[in-house]
């Protein structure tokens, strides 16, 4: 229950826009969410969420008991790189689905952290983890979630304001020229095959990626790949829009000519650092995941 009393300055101003700005860890659609149902009284009575508030009107919130979820909690080791109240960064390891889907109910990184993550506070009245952004099953390296509302949002700001910097590693088929450069193609679903996201997509979005070879060996490159937004598939899409896909991608790649294919079957894919600003905190974190075995291997073999 929170209990407030509205102040001279809050005179005028709209119920759920005032709540939004107070220290109560809601969101404004979480209040708005609440007062639809009924969970805000003003004065001890059920109002709108345009009411315009005068001074000393007193507001009570009762939060709902948050709800458990469909997902069944799963003991599946996490590589933690950092954790708080607020957020948790993962390790994902390349084959983890991030989110569960048909076909994959279990199994998946949502599984393993309603598991490990005791003090998830809810999200929109369900206990669950935000998923700020998601990273491809057979794609390793970082990822962000969030374990309450109000940093889900202001992370998701974040990324969708571009203010996140997001730094990959990748192999690459081939022997790009010139050796670094940018990418600015838009992409969206494909017309031909909803499972794969194309170049020449009528409803394509603004993608923008930055590559820079780091060593460059007989038939394919390490690269190191910045990318200013996050479409589906951009980094996959993109290299392989220039001649130079993913080693191991089978939905984008070249099969016939990929003689550097995983073992796993995936494609040699890392998120390696991400850098936000703590939704609470307000501090500057930059997380980094060492590259996996898989590619440590492959690296080591092609420098012999």
């Amino acid at each position: 229950m929170h209990s407030l009393e509205a102040d001279e300055e809050a005179a005028g101003k709209r119920l759920d826009a005032w709540l939004a700005a107070q220290d109560l860890d809601l969101s404004r659609t979480r209040i708005q969410q609440l007062i639809k149902e009924k969970c805000v009284l003003v004065n001890q009575q059920h109002t709108k969420m345009n009411y315009q508030l005068k001074p000393h009107d007193q507001i009570s919130i009762a939060l709902p008991e948050v709800k458990e979820v469909t997902v069944i909690p799963e003991d599946i080791p996490l590589d933690i790189l950092f954790e708080d109240e607020d957020i948790i960064a993962i390790n994902k390891e390349a084959g983890i689905v991030v989110h569960p889907a048909p076909g994959n109910e279990t199994g998946t990184l949502v599984n393993a952290i309603l598991f490990h993550c005791k003090d998830l506070q809810g999200i929109g009245g369900e206990l669950r983890p935000g998923i700020v952004h998601r990273l491809d099953k057979d794609t390793s390296g970082v990822i962000i979630i969030a374990k309450n509302e109000v940093s889900l949002i202001n992370l998701q700001a974040q990324f969708k304001n571009r203010e996140t910097k997001k730094t990959y590693e990748a192999i690459i088929q081939g022997r790009p020229f010139p050796r670094f450069g940018s990418i600015n193609k838009a992409i969206g679903r494909s017309i031909r095959d909803r499972k794969k996201m194309s170049l020449n997509s009528p409803k394509g979005r603004d993608a923008i990626s930055h590559y820079n070879v780091i060593a460059q060996y007989d038939t394919v490159a390490h690269v190191e790949i910045k990318i200013e937004t996050g479409r589906t598939h951009q980094i996959r899409v993109h290299m392989a829009s220039i001649g130079h896909p993913v080693v191991g991608d089978r939905v984008y790649g070249k099969p016939s000519q990929d003689k550097l294919s995983p073992p796993a079957g995936r494609q040699y894919l890392h998120a390696k650092e991400i850098s936000f600003i703590h939704p609470k905190s307000e501090e500057e974190l930059d997380i980094t995941a060492p590259l996996p075995v898989d590619m440590q291997q492959t690296l080591t073999r092609l420098k012999e």
